[in-house]
């Protein structure tokens, strides 16, 4: 356990430190993962070392949220003051993301000839 979540923090220092390095718009932790996903692809041996300890932390991720929970209840008051806009652009986001997924799920369905869904 120890092993796997040492190369999962690694990654994550790695993609952390290239993101910043080179100033990209990808958070480091994305990056982190990229990499993890490269390295599960060329070992297979590496994939089956993280596997458990990665389901184990997907098992209890809840518990990972209780931070941002309490981040929240903090900033009730800036929340209050910026709730209506923060709303709005949750909404809007979320219908523009179903709506763009519509449109390419129509547009491959008609490319591979699958226009009945």
């Amino acid at each position: 356990m120890i092993h796997a979540l040492t190369v999962i923090l690694i990654c994550q220092l790695l993609g952390e430190v290239g993101s910043r390095a080179l100033a990209l718009p990808v958070p480091g932790p994305v990056l982190g993962m990229a990499l993890l996903l490269v390295g599960f692809i060329a070992s297979p041996r590496l994939a089956e070392l993280v596997r458990p300890t990665g389901e184990g932390i997907l098992r209890h991720l809840t518990l990972l949220f209780v931070p941002a929970g309490v981040g929240v209840v903090g900033h009730l008051g800036t929340l209050a003051a910026y709730g209506p806009v923060v709303a709005l652009a949750l909404i809007g986001s979320t219908v523009l993301a179903i709506a763009v997924g519509a449109l390419v799920f129509v547009a491959v369905a008609r490319l591979t000839g699958n226009a009945d869904g």
